[in-house]
């Protein structure tokens, strides 16, 4: 069975850490690209970070670039997102997502993923 079971939400101060973990089950990890993505209320969902398994490329959005990272455990069938300097703005649900393209310049469209999961909350608030 395939599945992505990402771990890690909670609350957390503004400036504050979180790590978000992302488990891979039922398919071949490295055929793959990871990407997370985050949806606030009332919003469209949107791309923060990108990496590719075999490659270790990665690619983030704007919005979060120099205070988030993507990185992966192959053994442990796990990708991470590590995210630093929190700000309200960054409150969301989390998502990863699994695709076999990557491009490394820009968000695939939500279409282009095989396997999403269920999602993790994030709230930053004092």
């Amino acid at each position: 069975q395939v599945q992505l079971v990402e771990s890690g939400g909670g609350l957390v101060q503004p400036g504050g850490s979180l790590r978000l973990s992302c488990a891979a089950s039922g398919f071949t990890l490295d055929d793959y690209a990871i990407a997370w993505f985050r949806q606030a209320p009332g919003k469209e969902r949107d791309g923060v970070a990108c990496i590719r398994i075999t490659t270790d490329k990665t690619y983030y959005s704007d919005s979060v670039k120099g205070r988030f990272t993507v990185s992966r455990d192959n053994a442990k069938k796990t990708v991470y997102l590590q995210m630093n300097a929190l700000k309200p703005e960054d409150t969301a649900v989390y998502y990863c997502a699994a695709t076999t393209y990557y491009s490394g310049t820009y968000f695939l469209p939500e279409s282009e993923y095989d396997f999403w999961g269920q999602g993790t909350q994030v709230t930053v608030s004092s």
